[in-house]
């Protein structure tokens, strides 16, 4: 079964990791533009200055009030939570809400210098109301593996190019899993990467970039549902496609239990 307080958070017609309206992924062989609320758990985490918010991460929705992210992506600023977002540079639009946290729990072990438990939970102040536009992920079975070259794609606003400009549509690109004995090789990642980590892509062309750290990796089941296996946590300093550098998610299986645990607690 799908790990989702489910129970206590959803009701009426809505299902996790099931949208609306379903992505179009039959022949993404690029980056490109996502059918608008294609991925209704996406969210945009934005940080204030001045008096304008700008977006710094992704994220993702896993009840009506709680969203994942990653730790590396938390400092001191103030934020909100935008859920239903397809265009960044639209104010005001349909389906779409900014909400301010509650609460954000950063992992208690995160260790920025080797990028240990890179991940992270926001509360949100208000709880969401699920719609067309709004929606939550399924999460994976605790421990859960993915095959070697598993079809996942990660989505999120980053930049469309190393050191390009940041994307106002949702983006979306396939990343096929890199099983961990080739990802920890010498001449891909090494020891950098552990078995709590899930890379994907590395082939130079596609790859996650910055400003979509703290999204999510979307793979689907077989019953056509989608779970959320990763949280984008860093990729190569090198470039964002960097061939041998895949992105490195941090593996949700390997937390569902901290996860549970701060849900209930908070």
């Amino acid at each position: 079964m799908k790990f989702l307080i489910l129970a206590l958070f959803v009701a009426g017609a809505y299902s996790c990791g099931l949208p609306t309206y379903p992505p179009v992924v039959t022949r993404v062989v690029g980056g490109e533009d996502v059918r608008a609320h294609s991925w209704p758990w996406q969210v945009s985490l934005q940080y204030l200055s001045g008096n304008t918010y700008y977006h710094t991460c992704g994220g993702t929705l896993i009840s009506n009030e709680w969203v994942l992210t990653a730790a590396h992506c938390i400092g001191s600023r103030t934020y909100r939570v935008y859920i239903g977002k397809h265009d960044l540079s639209a104010n005001n639009e349909a389906g779409s809400i900014a909400i301010s946290p509650q609460r954000i729990i950063v992992h208690e072990n995160w260790d920025s210098y080797n990028i240990r438990n890179d991940i992270a939970l926001i509360k949100l102040s208000t709880p969401v109301t699920f719609s067309n536009t709004i929606g939550a992920a399924c999460l994976p079975n605790a421990g859960e593996i993915l095959d070697d070259g598993a079809p996942c794609y990660v989505t999120g606003w980053g930049r469309l190019w190393t050191g390009g400009p940041i994307a106002d549509i949702l983006q979306q690109a396939l990343l096929p899993v890199v099983g961990h004995s080739t990802c920890s090789r010498p001449d891909w990642w090494g020891t950098i990467v552990t078995t709590n980590m899930i890379c994907a892509g590395g082939d130079g062309e596609l790859a996650s970039c910055n400003g979509d750290s703290g999204g999510p990796l979307n793979c689907r089941n077989p019953d056509g549902s989608w779970d959320v296996h990763g949280i984008v946590s860093f990729g190569s300093s090198l470039g964002c496609n960097y061939p041998k550098k895949p992105s490195v998610f941090t593996r949700v299986s390997g937390y569902i239990s901290w996860i549970n645990n701060v849900m209930t607690s908070y």
